[in-house]
């Protein structure tokens, strides 16, 4: 009867969340406030309904009473944090939140069947963050001089990079953070966003050629000492998102295709100074030929989407623990293992419909620094994206990324939930400069018809003087004057 249930489940939650991925894009046809609000709460039910199915399944499997205490606990998380946003920010945008929290079920699903211990972890992070971001909207909302910190998001961001090289530690051949009070600290997630708002205040600043020279110069500074700490996906990042934001804030090619080219040069320099690019890059060309010398982790992706097939092998049913790093950096090879690739290719389009949103919030935003702010924190979430599930599935050579909101790990969960929740304070100074030009234009309508009216009344008022002034009679002065007038010409 299990084995039924298993079998079952893993069509429904295929169904349940194709369903919920089609109203993520289908919301964008509909004007109507009602309508789209009850689509919205479509969603909801749709990512709980799956949530109880999986946990459903992992009860049956394990018969362990702490999986079902676990469940409702999510449930009330993510619940509470639809809720509260709505109340406190009755202008948020209600798809970011659904999506945030679709993608972090994703995650807390297939971190439990994974590792329980590690499931845990995850949740308490994401709790914290999530509490947080509920402070970061009145943030971005009520500080106006967050466009003048050029100096010191500069400053943060290379120490808190420069921090990591001095004390450091060695994981998986790269310096990536450093542990205090026993909590594993990684700054480039953080920097990342850091780096955004630098980016963004200092082209609001100045679009002078010099200002630009000294801004990329600072940028590639952050590019190099994390290429020499050896994390290459969060160089990647950076490096990806100033050439979209210097695009946009210029608007002149030639930046792009000097950047494209110092990046390919610098491409090249880096395979052959470097052991771990060249090691990486045999491997994306043939993992199994270099099975035993960096291509194991390529491989073993490889197998597990090609075990998957298109449903899935079901929950339990797969052997996901043979991936290596799978809870962070290789998890959308498990989810394809046992979800199937159906289920894969809904979250990557869940992810394509966050980008989408924030570009929408971008090209709507009026003042430039909010804009590029927008666009930034957009090319940084969706690039990650691409780095992770392109390197897991050979497209392009694996850069040891996690997937936001759905791969273990608390310092990039914590950056990527204060990533949506800047873009939910956007949104919200989107619908006020929306509402303030609303404001604007009826205050000009008002006085243009004021002033029409008032126009109207005093010509009604001139003309009935002037009826009047010609009603007035003569005085006899005149009438005798015009008649000796007439005698004389007579």
């Amino acid at each position: 009867m299990v084995n039924i249930i298993v079998e079952l489940s893993k069509y429904i939650m295929i169904i349940l969340v194709t369903m919920y991925t089609f109203l993520c894009f289908s919301i964008f046809g509909y004007q109507d406030p009602d309508r789209k609000k009850w689509l919205l709460t479509q969603q909801n039910v749709l990512m709980f309904m799956m949530q109880l199915t999986a946990y459903l399944v992992m009860y049956l499997e394990k018969e362990d009473v702490k999986l079902l205490a676990f469940y409702l606990m999510q449930v009330v998380l993510f619940g509470a944090t639809i809720i509260l946003y709505t109340i406190i920010y009755p202008k948020v945008s209600r798809l970011v939140i659904n999506n945030m929290c679709m993608l972090l079920c994703i995650g807390m699903i297939m971190l439990t069947r994974l590792d329980y211990t590690i499931a845990v972890k995850q949740f308490v992070i994401a709790a914290a963050a999530i509490g947080l971001s509920l402070v970061i909207p009145v943030i971005i909302r009520k500080f106006k001089l967050l466009s003048e910190w050029r100096k010191f998001y500069a400053i943060i961001g290379i120490f808190s990079l420069a921090a990591v090289i001095i004390v450091g530690r060695v994981s998986n051949g790269a310096m990536l953070g450093f542990e205090i009070a026993g909590i594993n600290i990684q700054p480039s997630e953080l920097v990342k966003i850091v780096f955004v708002f630098f980016a963004a205040s200092s082209f609001k600043a100045s679009m002078e050629f010099r200002n630009i020279v000294i801004t990329t110069g600072l940028a590639a500074f952050h590019v190099l000492i994390l290429v020499a700490s050896k994390d290459l996906g969060a160089a990647l990042i950076i490096f990806v998102v100033y050439l979209v934001m210097l695009y946009v804030a210029t608007r002149q090619p030639l930046y792009i295709a000097a950047g494209l080219g110092a990046g390919s040069v610098a491409s090249v320099a880096a395979y052959y100074l470097f052991n771990h690019v060249r090691v990486r890059v045999i491997a994306w060309k043939d993992p199994f030929a270099a099975y035993d010398v960096g291509g194991y982790q390529v491989a073993q992706s490889l197998f597990a989407i090609a075990t998957g097939s298109w449903f899935g092998t079901g929950l339990y049913q797969g052997q996901p623990e043979t991936i290596p790093v799978v809870e962070s950096d290789l998890i959308f090879s498990a989810i394809s293992e046992e979800m199937g690739l159906i289920f894969a290719l809904c979250i990557i389009l869940i992810c394509v419909s966050c980008y989408v949103m924030f570009l929408n919030i971008a090209m709507q935003l009026h003042t430039l620094f909010y804009k590029l702010v927008a666009l930034g924190l957009g090319t940084c979430y969706i690039f990650q994206v691409f780095l992770t599930i392109g390197g897991v599935t050979k497209f392009i050579p694996h850069t040891g990324v996690t997937l936001p909101l759905v791969s273990y790990g608390g310092s990039s969960l914590l950056s990527t939930i204060i990533m949506f929740a800047i873009i939910q304070g956007l949104y919200i100074l989107r619908e006020d400069e929306e509402e303030d030009l609303e404001r604007r234009k009826k205050e000009r309508l008002r006085a243009k018809r004021s002033s029409q009216e008032a126009k109207k009344k005093r010509r009604e008022t001139g003309d009935v003087t002037k009826g009047a002034q010609s009603r007035k009679p003569r005085r006899p002065e005149e009438g005798k004057e015009k008649a000796r007038q007439k005698q004389r010409i007579r």
